[in-house]
């Protein structure tokens, strides 16, 4: 009989499982249907997909249209013999391509580190023996017997399970360990409801348990996110498309207008076929700005470095620009949002002089043992009140966990829920330390609760603490007035109970009973009897960050829609979101109602809904497909492997640094170095800043290149000498690229950053506004340096004096043409903007020194065939900037007044789709 993996053996009674799998709980399987399975169904470990050899892939990274551009301008300096900028461009071109290549490489370092996450070895029952086996060798229907502290070998359905707990966070997003049983559940249960199943890759945390093998290999919960990884591509960001488009423009550019110089100069002038072949080169060097490059890495460079001081850890340096184009952020809730400490908030006595009854507020958050229990009114108790002392020794006793402090900072050893429980006992000066504890009933799932019989100073009780319905059902009676008994009011406490639910808190009860020295040998679940006083609720929450709030009201405000995606049920999803401010009223959208609707359906509700509740890999991966496919640019933070697929798919994936798996880092762009979604909406923020300064030093940059090519397609057509040489083209090339368009890596955001809309990345980041700017800026610059080359020809000056005063006008005229762009669509004659980034004025007085440099030492005389200028020049250079300076101001004028959005122009922009 051939077996076939079941895809929902967690809704089956384990007899089913049984018969499914031909599993034999006394014997195990043998080893001819070991070796049969293993032909059937492979060994029991991820596979890799195939790829392409090293050569192949590296190739592929010079397949770009912008390396070809590159590459032709090292063709051209390599024919005009100016090898060292040969060398250069050839140096930016490997070093483009080698960064590719090894970012290609983590994929496959976050699907190695998947296969790490495996058990290497496992405890199965083979022909009627316990045998240690490695990991690989399981198959379909092996009994695999489980300890704590054991990784989890391969999916397992439980058929025994003693106070099983297991660590499933890496899969589920669950902070708190999975108690696990052996009853099946319904079909459409998320996987984190799965108690009956145990999965490959997490660790068991306590207890012990047998399960059978229903799934191995690719066919386990970490294999379909093994195969997800593998098949999801990494988009490419909105500045690698926009590059390769300026790469394209350029080439077609370049291309046509040499054939025409080449043309009009053989055609109109008859001009000598070499001299043609020179100016053409000239023409093309002129053209291709070879420091732009150099210069979109070194600002994403120090853009990272900036993020990094920020706890923002930047893999891939065009995710930088990216974030500044962020239309969506979705997050995890547990340690993004809200802390990742549980905290008691709410108690209920029965007994209270509390104005409204029986609750109690306690202040502080975390696990420090700093706040007080307060009543409505504000007015301070403590364990003056009989009924709070009870309810705290009980919680704080009945407890395995310890407060720990470390460098300042307040933990725990044990686990968050417990931790709660024994901050509120500190923050009453109670000690748990001083009762003896003979015995305890551990906490299991299937009895939801935990007794410890508890002795000090010849007072023995036994204290319990679990779910509420589980103690009211055994509990008669409650603690009433002054410390006495009264009958069990069910409603009253059933009220309260709800209440506390619906505020997404966690409840848990507490109850004693008087003891003695015999239950030290029979405690047990059926000696804990049924004649328990109910001792009061508390309710426990994860707090939510406060800076979190404040963050997610300036990401509101910058246009950019927060969404919750999370693992954790539903009431406590959505309790979170409206104290967040992420409930836009359309409710929460849970993992089974994902699974119902098709694509279109789901367009539609990731676009109208902002909380995700027991979402699993697939929902997370199938929502950022949605949000993109509605024209969304999104960030997805996440932290356990189930969050590495979204990651790797989303426009930039954010990785927690602290509780997130290796494999998410891998997958991610950026890394938080401290797990705070504060971080992500700075970085944002950062990346608004690193992008307009992108777009600024572009409209600076490519002036440059415009005047020359203008110079040179100036002369051509009017078949005059060429103003400039190749040499000195690439010298105003190179010293504005390594000097002036530095200055923008380091200037600061303008004002209102965080009140504009999220950018559009359908737009390049150069608009037609800015199109017609370094067109106009271009033909300035050009007549500028025609203009005083011609006059200085006219004045008796030699053609080396003349090309020497031309080329200085083309940098000198940059270097004012700087401060122009410093402010892009605002005046420039305003203090802030001359002088708010001092780095600005340290290139040009770096310029400075090189252009004389250039004019005055006779080695560079030599190579680039320059001359010493006199005064008369030098104010013919200064006054040509300055006028370039002040018509562009002029210019930008009537350029940006109309296209200036207003506030509510901004605050209605839609983004559209890419």
């Amino acid at each position: 009989m051939k077996l076939k993996h079941l895809t929902d053996p967690h809704a089956l009674p384990i007899d089913d499982i049984l018969s499914k799998y031909q599993a034999d709980l006394d014997a195990g399987l043998g080893s001819h249907d070991v070796q049969q399975r293993l032909d059937e169904f492979g060994p029991n470990e991820l596979t890799a997909a195939e790829r392409d050899g090293v050569i192949i892939r590296i190739l592929r990274h010079f397949n770009d249209v912008l390396i070809y551009v590159l590459l032709g301008a090292a063709v051209l300096t390599a024919v005009l013999q100016h090898w060292v900028d040969t060398i250069v461009i050839v140096i930016v071109v490997v070093v483009n391509a080698t960064v590719g290549f090894l970012q290609e490489g983590r994929a496959e370092r976050a699907l190695e580190g998947i296969r790490e996450m495996l058990s290497p070895s496992a405890t199965a029952l083979r022909a009627g023996a316990w045998q240690q086996i490695p990991a690989t060798e399981l198959v379909p229907g092996d009994c695999v017997r489980l300890r704590a502290g054991d990784k989890v070998p391969a999916d397992l359905r439980l058929n025994e399970a003693q106070e099983l707990t297991a660590e499933e966070s890496a899969l589920t997003g669950e902070s708190v360990p999975a108690s696990k049983g052996t009853a099946a559940v319904a079909p459409d249960a998320a996987l984190g409801d799965r108690s009956c199943m145990v999965f490959s890759g997490t660790m068991v945390t306590s207890g012990a348990g047998i399960g059978i093998a229903t799934g191995t290999g690719m066919d386990t919960e970490i294999g379909r996110i093994n195969t997800m990884m593998s098949q999801v591509e990494s988009l490419q960001t909105p500045l690698t498309r926009q590059i390769a488009a300026f790469g394209r423009w350029l080439t077609v550019g370049v291309v046509v207008m040499t054939v025409a110089l080449v043309l009009i100069g053989a055609l109109v002038h008859g001009t000598d076929l070499g001299e043609l072949l020179q100016a053409a080169a000239s023409f093309a060097v002129a053209a291709i700005p070879e420091g732009l490059p150099a210069l979109i890495t070194i600002t994403l460079a120090l853009g990272v470095q900036a993020m990094a001081r920020r706890n923002a850890i930047t893999r891939r340096l065009p995710a930088v620009q990216t974030l500044g184009s962020v239309t969506t952020i979705c997050s995890d809730k547990t340690g993004t949002l809200t802390k990742n400490e549980m905290t008691v908030e709410r108690l209920v006595l029965a007994d209270s002089t509390n104005t409204d009854g029986q609750e109690f507020v306690v202040t502080g958050t975390g696990y420090a043992p700093e706040g007080e229990v307060l009543q409505t009114d504000g007015t301070p108790i403590g364990l003056e009140h009989p009924g709070l002392r009870r309810l705290a020794e009980a919680f704080s006793i009945a407890n395995d966990t310890q407060l720990v402090q470390q460098d300042g900072r307040w933990g725990i050893n044990g686990e968050p829920t417990e931790g709660a429980l024994q901050s509120l006992a500190g923050k009453l000066g109670l000690d748990p330390g001083a009762a003896q504890r003979p015995t305890t009933l551990p906490f299991s799932s299937e009895n939801k609760l935990m007794a410890t019989l508890a002795e000090r100073e010849g007072d023995w009780r036994v204290l319990v603490k679990g779910a509420p319905d589980r103690l009211l059902d055994r509990c008669p009676n409650q603690l009433g007035a002054a410390g006495g008994e009264s009958p069990l009011d069910r409603v009253f406490w059933e009220d309260h109970i709800e209440q506390l639910s619906a505020q997404g808190m966690r409840v848990l009860a507490a109850a004693e009973r008087p003891g003695s020295s015999a239950d030290a040998e029979t405690l047990t679940l059926e000696t804990l009897g049924e004649d328990l006083t109910f001792l009061g609720v508390v309710g426990i929450v994860d707090p939510p960050r406060e800076a979190a709030i404040t963050a997610i009201e300036v990401c509101h405000a910058a246009g950019i829609e927060v969404k919750m995606i999370t693992g954790d049920h539903v009431g406590t999803a959505t309790a979170i979101a409206q104290h967040m401010g992420l409930d836009n009223d359309a409710g929460t959208v849970s993992g089974p109602q994902l699974e119902e609707v098709d694509d279109d359906e789901l367009r539609e509700l990731a676009t109208t809904h902002n909380v995700f509740a027991r979402t699993s890999p697939e929902h997370k991966l199938r929502l950022v497909h949605a949000l993109q496919a509605s024209g969304q640019v999104v960030a997805m933070t996440g932290d356990g492997v189930n969050d590495a697929p979204a990651l790797r798919r989303a426009d930039i994936g954010v990785a927690m640094g602290v509780k997130g798996t290796e494999v998410t880092k891998e997958s991610a762009d950026i890394v938080l170095a401290d797990d705070d979604f504060t971080t992500i909406e700075i970085a944002v923020e950062e990346g608004r800043r690193i992008y307009d300064n992108l777009r600024k030093a572009m409209v600076f940059l490519l002036p440059t290149n415009g005047a020359q090519s203008a110079v040179v397609l100036f002369a051509v057509a009017l078949g005059w000498t060429l103003p400039l040489t190749p040499l000195q083209i690439l010298w105003a090339n190179m010293v504005t690229a390594v000097t002036l368009a530095f200055a923008f890596a380091f200037e600061p955001a303008e004002r209102g950053l965080m009140q504009r809309s999220p950018r559009d990345p359908a737009k390049g980041i150069v608009e037609s506004r800015h199109i017609v700017q370094i067109g106009l800026v271009s033909a300035l610059i050009a007549t500028a340096t025609v203009g005083v080359f011609s006059w200085r020809i006219a004045a008796g000056d030699d053609l080396d004096t003349a090309r020497t005063v031309a080329t200085s006008v083309l940098v000198v005229c940059q270097a004012f043409y700087l401060f122009n762009v410093k402010a892009l669509e605002t005046t420039s004659l305003r203090v802030t903007a001359l002088f708010n980034n001092r780095v600005a004025w340290l290139c040009v007085l770096g310029l400075t020194v090189l252009q004389l440099l250039f004019i005055y030492a006779p080695p560079l005389q030599r190579l680039f065939e320059s001359r010493p200028l006199g005064v008369e020049h030098f104010l013919i250079i200064s006054c040509a900037g300055a006028a370039v300076f002040l018509l562009t101001e002029v210019l930008k004028v009537a350029l940006y007044h109309e296209h200036r959005p207003t506030s509510q122009e901004l605050q209605n922009a839609v983004p559209r789709s890419s």
